[in-house]
Protein backbone atom coordinates (compact mmCIF):
# COMPACT_ATOMS: atom_id res chain seq x y z
CA UNK A 1 0.00 0.00 0.00
CA UNK A 2 1.81 3.52 -1.59
CA UNK A 3 1.86 6.06 1.28
CA UNK A 4 1.03 9.23 -0.27
CA UNK A 5 2.78 12.38 0.96
CA UNK A 6 0.78 15.11 2.76
CA UNK A 7 3.27 18.07 2.67
CA UNK A 8 1.89 20.61 -0.13
CA UNK A 9 3.85 21.10 -2.65
CA UNK A 10 5.19 25.09 -2.85
CA UNK A 11 4.35 27.18 -5.63
CA UNK A 12 6.92 28.79 -7.45
CA UNK A 13 7.52 32.31 -6.63
CA UNK A 14 7.70 34.81 -9.77
CA UNK A 15 11.03 37.05 -9.37
CA UNK A 16 10.15 41.07 -9.56
CA UNK A 17 10.87 42.24 -13.00
CA UNK A 18 13.32 45.66 -12.93
CA UNK A 19 12.25 48.35 -14.89
CA UNK A 20 14.45 48.72 -17.60
CA UNK A 21 16.73 52.37 -16.73
CA UNK A 22 16.06 55.08 -19.09
CA UNK A 23 18.67 56.73 -20.30
CA UNK A 24 19.46 59.80 -22.64
CA UNK A 25 22.27 58.11 -23.96
CA UNK A 26 20.41 54.76 -24.98
CA UNK A 27 21.27 53.60 -28.51
CA UNK A 28 18.68 55.33 -30.97
CA UNK A 29 18.20 58.32 -28.61
CA UNK A 30 20.23 61.84 -28.47
CA UNK A 31 20.19 63.75 -25.29
CA UNK A 32 18.17 66.85 -25.10
CA UNK A 33 19.75 70.23 -26.44
CA UNK A 34 18.78 73.73 -25.27
CA UNK A 35 16.82 75.63 -27.64
CA UNK A 36 19.03 77.99 -29.71
CA UNK A 37 16.16 80.45 -29.07
CA UNK A 38 16.98 80.18 -25.13
CA UNK A 39 20.55 80.83 -25.66
CA UNK A 40 20.71 83.80 -27.52
CA UNK A 41 17.80 84.89 -24.77
CA UNK A 42 20.07 84.18 -21.85
CA UNK A 43 23.03 86.03 -23.46
CA UNK A 44 20.79 89.04 -24.56
CA UNK A 45 19.63 89.44 -20.71
CA UNK A 46 23.42 88.79 -19.92
CA UNK A 47 24.56 91.57 -22.48
CA UNK A 48 21.74 93.91 -20.96
CA UNK A 49 22.79 93.33 -17.25
CA UNK A 50 26.29 94.25 -18.02
CA UNK A 51 25.46 97.11 -20.13
CA UNK A 52 23.11 98.26 -17.12
CA UNK A 53 26.12 97.65 -14.50
CA UNK A 54 28.65 99.99 -16.59
CA UNK A 55 26.26 102.87 -17.19
CA UNK A 56 25.53 102.77 -13.45
CA UNK A 57 29.22 103.24 -13.08
CA UNK A 58 29.62 105.64 -15.55
CA UNK A 59 26.71 107.60 -13.72
CA UNK A 60 28.35 107.36 -10.13
CA UNK A 61 31.75 108.35 -11.83
CA UNK A 62 30.30 111.38 -13.08
CA UNK A 63 28.64 112.36 -9.59
CA UNK A 64 31.57 111.76 -8.06
CA UNK A 65 33.48 114.03 -10.96
CA UNK A 66 31.28 116.88 -10.25
CA UNK A 67 31.28 116.60 -6.46
CA UNK A 68 34.91 117.28 -6.92
CA UNK A 69 34.50 120.28 -8.87
CA UNK A 70 31.38 121.67 -6.92
CA UNK A 71 32.61 121.37 -3.51
CA UNK A 72 35.85 123.51 -3.49
CA UNK A 73 34.20 125.69 -6.02
CA UNK A 74 31.31 126.42 -3.53
CA UNK A 75 33.70 126.82 -0.29
CA UNK A 76 36.00 129.10 -2.15
CA UNK A 77 33.15 131.16 -3.23
CA UNK A 78 31.50 131.08 0.38
CA UNK A 79 35.09 132.60 1.75
CA UNK A 80 35.38 134.69 -0.45
CA UNK A 81 31.73 136.48 -0.36
CA UNK A 82 31.99 136.28 3.58
CA UNK A 83 35.62 138.60 3.18
CA UNK A 84 33.59 140.94 1.18
CA UNK A 85 31.69 140.90 3.07
CA UNK A 86 33.35 141.88 6.13
CA UNK A 87 35.63 144.46 4.67
CA UNK A 88 32.16 146.01 2.67
CA UNK A 89 30.24 145.96 6.11
CA UNK A 90 33.78 147.97 7.75
CA UNK A 91 33.86 145.40 10.49
CA UNK A 92 37.59 145.34 9.69
CA UNK A 93 39.49 148.42 8.29
CA UNK A 94 39.61 148.41 4.38
CA UNK A 95 43.61 149.67 4.89
CA UNK A 96 44.15 146.27 6.82
CA UNK A 97 42.39 143.97 4.98
CA UNK A 98 41.87 145.23 0.87
CA UNK A 99 38.55 143.43 -0.32
CA UNK A 100 38.90 140.44 -3.42
CA UNK A 101 37.40 143.29 -5.79
CA UNK A 102 40.47 145.15 -5.09
CA UNK A 103 42.91 142.52 -5.28
CA UNK A 104 41.17 140.97 -8.23
CA UNK A 105 41.88 145.00 -9.49
CA UNK A 106 45.42 145.01 -8.57
CA UNK A 107 46.33 141.51 -10.27
CA UNK A 108 44.96 143.32 -13.68
CA UNK A 109 46.63 146.60 -13.14
CA UNK A 110 50.12 144.66 -12.40
CA UNK A 111 49.59 141.80 -14.85
CA UNK A 112 52.59 142.18 -16.87
CA UNK A 113 54.89 142.83 -14.21
CA UNK A 114 53.72 140.02 -12.30
CA UNK A 115 54.39 137.89 -15.04
CA UNK A 116 58.08 139.23 -15.31
CA UNK A 117 58.03 138.24 -11.63
CA UNK A 118 56.46 134.64 -11.81
CA UNK A 119 58.99 133.61 -14.44
CA UNK A 120 61.94 134.18 -12.83
CA UNK A 121 60.08 132.34 -9.54
CA UNK A 122 59.47 129.28 -11.46
CA UNK A 123 62.40 129.03 -12.95
CA UNK A 124 64.19 128.92 -9.77
CA UNK A 125 61.79 126.67 -7.87
CA UNK A 126 62.07 124.29 -11.37
CA UNK A 127 65.72 124.22 -11.09
CA UNK A 128 66.07 123.54 -7.61
CA UNK A 129 63.07 121.14 -7.78
CA UNK A 130 64.49 118.93 -10.04
CA UNK A 131 67.76 118.75 -8.50
CA UNK A 132 66.13 118.24 -5.41
CA UNK A 133 64.53 115.27 -6.62
CA UNK A 134 67.25 114.05 -7.85
CA UNK A 135 69.36 114.36 -4.89
CA UNK A 136 66.80 113.04 -2.63
CA UNK A 137 66.30 110.01 -5.21
CA UNK A 138 70.07 109.04 -4.92
CA UNK A 139 70.32 109.21 -1.18
CA UNK A 140 67.32 107.05 -0.69
CA UNK A 141 68.93 104.61 -3.03
CA UNK A 142 71.89 104.83 -1.08
CA UNK A 143 70.37 104.54 2.10
CA UNK A 144 68.21 101.63 1.08
CA UNK A 145 71.02 99.85 -0.68
CA UNK A 146 73.94 100.19 2.21
CA UNK A 147 72.77 100.11 5.99
CA UNK A 148 76.37 101.65 6.88
CA UNK A 149 74.87 104.52 4.41
CA UNK A 150 71.33 104.95 5.95
CA UNK A 151 72.92 104.98 9.47
CA UNK A 152 75.22 107.92 8.48
CA UNK A 153 72.72 109.95 6.36
CA UNK A 154 69.73 109.30 8.34
CA UNK A 155 70.58 112.30 10.76
CA UNK A 156 71.84 114.33 8.72
CA UNK A 157 68.92 114.44 6.66
CA UNK A 158 66.70 115.01 9.63
CA UNK A 159 68.93 117.64 10.87
CA UNK A 160 68.79 119.39 7.92
CA UNK A 161 64.77 120.10 8.25
CA UNK A 162 65.25 121.49 11.73
CA UNK A 163 67.31 124.27 10.35
CA UNK A 164 64.74 127.27 9.27
CA UNK A 165 64.85 128.08 5.77
CA UNK A 166 64.26 132.02 7.00
CA UNK A 167 67.66 131.57 8.97
CA UNK A 168 70.14 129.75 6.44
CA UNK A 169 68.53 132.06 3.62
CA UNK A 170 71.04 135.07 4.61
CA UNK A 171 74.19 132.95 4.62
CA UNK A 172 73.47 131.41 1.05
CA UNK A 173 73.57 134.94 -0.10
CA UNK A 174 76.43 136.07 1.47
CA UNK A 175 78.15 132.79 -0.07
CA UNK A 176 76.70 132.81 -3.69
CA UNK A 177 75.55 136.19 -4.07
CA UNK A 178 72.29 137.84 -5.17
CA UNK A 179 72.42 135.61 -8.28
CA UNK A 180 70.66 132.62 -9.51
CA UNK A 181 72.27 130.38 -7.24
CA UNK A 182 71.66 131.52 -3.42
CA UNK A 183 67.93 130.59 -4.75
CA UNK A 184 68.07 127.40 -6.15
CA UNK A 185 70.29 125.90 -3.25
CA UNK A 186 67.57 126.86 -0.68
CA UNK A 187 65.00 124.98 -2.59
CA UNK A 188 66.84 122.18 -2.65
CA UNK A 189 67.46 122.16 0.86
CA UNK A 190 63.46 122.77 1.36
CA UNK A 191 62.75 119.81 -1.51
CA UNK A 192 64.97 117.15 -1.41
CA UNK A 193 63.85 116.12 2.16
CA UNK A 194 59.99 114.74 1.48
CA UNK A 195 61.61 113.07 -1.78
CA UNK A 196 64.28 111.31 0.45
CA UNK A 197 61.87 109.90 2.94
CA UNK A 198 59.26 108.88 1.02
CA UNK A 199 61.71 106.77 -1.18
CA UNK A 200 63.29 105.14 1.82
CA UNK A 201 59.74 104.32 3.16
CA UNK A 202 58.43 103.06 0.05
CA UNK A 203 61.67 100.78 -0.84
CA UNK A 204 61.62 99.08 2.59
CA UNK A 205 57.82 98.45 2.38
CA UNK A 206 57.89 96.13 -0.61
CA UNK A 207 57.09 92.70 0.15
CA UNK A 208 60.43 90.42 1.17
CA UNK A 209 58.45 87.57 -0.95
CA UNK A 210 58.78 89.34 -3.84
CA UNK A 211 62.34 89.84 -3.89
CA UNK A 212 63.02 86.22 -2.70
CA UNK A 213 60.77 85.24 -5.69
CA UNK A 214 62.85 87.44 -8.03
CA UNK A 215 65.87 85.84 -6.78
CA UNK A 216 64.86 82.43 -7.12
CA UNK A 217 64.27 83.39 -10.88
CA UNK A 218 68.45 84.77 -10.52
CA UNK A 219 67.64 88.58 -10.96
CA UNK A 220 70.47 91.39 -10.73
CA UNK A 221 70.24 93.34 -7.49
CA UNK A 222 69.76 96.14 -10.54
CA UNK A 223 66.85 93.93 -11.87
CA UNK A 224 64.90 93.68 -8.47
CA UNK A 225 65.12 97.49 -7.76
CA UNK A 226 63.56 98.68 -11.51
CA UNK A 227 61.27 95.81 -11.55
CA UNK A 228 60.04 95.19 -8.01
CA UNK A 229 61.28 98.02 -5.83
CA UNK A 230 61.12 101.07 -7.89
CA UNK A 231 57.17 99.92 -9.21
CA UNK A 232 56.17 99.39 -5.20
CA UNK A 233 57.55 102.84 -4.08
CA UNK A 234 56.34 104.94 -6.89
CA UNK A 235 52.63 105.87 -5.00
CA UNK A 236 54.67 107.33 -2.26
CA UNK A 237 57.84 109.06 -4.16
CA UNK A 238 54.88 110.99 -6.03
CA UNK A 239 52.91 112.05 -3.17
CA UNK A 240 56.81 113.23 -1.77
CA UNK A 241 57.09 114.99 -4.57
CA UNK A 242 53.59 116.67 -4.87
CA UNK A 243 55.00 117.97 -1.23
CA UNK A 244 58.07 119.14 -2.91
CA UNK A 245 56.68 121.09 -5.69
CA UNK A 246 55.01 123.17 -2.51
CA UNK A 247 58.51 123.58 -1.25
CA UNK A 248 59.63 124.53 -4.53
CA UNK A 249 57.66 127.86 -5.02
CA UNK A 250 57.99 129.17 -1.13
CA UNK A 251 61.59 128.56 -0.97
CA UNK A 252 62.33 130.28 -3.97
CA UNK A 253 59.95 133.42 -2.41
CA UNK A 254 61.88 132.66 0.98
CA UNK A 255 65.25 133.55 -1.01
CA UNK A 256 63.94 136.69 -2.70
CA UNK A 257 63.20 138.18 0.21
CA UNK A 258 66.99 138.42 1.38
CA UNK A 259 68.47 139.87 -1.83
CA UNK A 260 67.72 139.49 -5.59
CA UNK A 261 66.85 141.62 -9.07
CA UNK A 262 63.14 139.94 -9.65
CA UNK A 263 60.71 137.48 -8.47
CA UNK A 264 57.33 137.54 -6.87
CA UNK A 265 59.60 137.71 -3.47
CA UNK A 266 61.04 141.00 -4.88
CA UNK A 267 57.83 142.25 -5.57
CA UNK A 268 56.45 141.61 -2.36
CA UNK A 269 59.14 143.47 -0.23
CA UNK A 270 58.49 146.27 -2.97
CA UNK A 271 55.17 146.37 -2.29
CA UNK A 272 55.38 146.04 1.28
CA UNK A 273 57.46 148.95 1.52
CA UNK A 274 54.68 150.94 -0.17
CA UNK A 275 51.86 150.01 2.26
CA UNK A 276 50.22 148.51 -0.67
CA UNK A 277 48.60 145.71 0.77
CA UNK A 278 45.92 144.60 -2.24
CA UNK A 279 49.28 144.07 -4.29
CA UNK A 280 50.52 142.25 -1.31
CA UNK A 281 47.39 139.71 -1.30
CA UNK A 282 47.51 139.55 -5.02
CA UNK A 283 50.97 137.70 -4.89
CA UNK A 284 49.71 135.97 -2.05
CA UNK A 285 46.95 134.18 -4.78
CA UNK A 286 49.82 134.32 -7.67
CA UNK A 287 51.80 132.36 -5.25
CA UNK A 288 49.05 129.34 -4.34
CA UNK A 289 47.79 129.31 -8.22
CA UNK A 290 51.23 128.43 -9.43
CA UNK A 291 51.72 125.57 -6.18
CA UNK A 292 48.40 124.04 -7.18
CA UNK A 293 49.69 124.49 -11.03
CA UNK A 294 53.07 122.47 -9.79
CA UNK A 295 50.72 119.95 -7.91
CA UNK A 296 48.73 119.62 -11.14
CA UNK A 297 51.84 119.06 -13.17
CA UNK A 298 53.05 115.73 -10.58
CA UNK A 299 49.44 114.27 -10.87
CA UNK A 300 50.04 114.26 -14.88
CA UNK A 301 53.20 112.98 -14.36
CA UNK A 302 52.08 109.89 -11.68
CA UNK A 303 49.23 109.03 -14.07
CA UNK A 304 51.53 108.72 -16.97
CA UNK A 305 53.92 106.83 -14.88
CA UNK A 306 51.20 104.62 -13.13
CA UNK A 307 48.86 103.53 -16.04
CA UNK A 308 47.87 100.76 -13.67
CA UNK A 309 46.46 102.95 -11.29
CA UNK A 310 43.61 104.30 -13.45
CA UNK A 311 42.99 100.55 -14.29
CA UNK A 312 42.21 99.42 -10.72
CA UNK A 313 40.10 102.84 -10.27
CA UNK A 314 37.86 101.51 -13.22
CA UNK A 315 37.78 98.19 -11.54
CA UNK A 316 36.63 99.55 -8.39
Amino acid sequence: MQSHSSEPKARPTAKPTAKPKTSSTQAGEEPTATPAGEKDGASRQEDAAGGERARARERRERRTRRRRVAVPTLTVACILAVWQAVVALGIVPNFLLPSPVQVVYALAADASLLAMHSAATLTEAALGLVIGTAVGFVVAVLMDRFQTVSLALDPIVTVSQTIPTVAIAPLLVLWFGYGLAPKVVLVVISTFFPITVSLVGGFRAVDPDLIDLMRTMRASRWQIFWKVKMPAALDQFFSGLRISATYAIVGAVIAEWLGGFSGLGVYMTRVRKSFAYDRMFAVIILISVLSLALMGLVDWLQRIAMPWKRAERKED
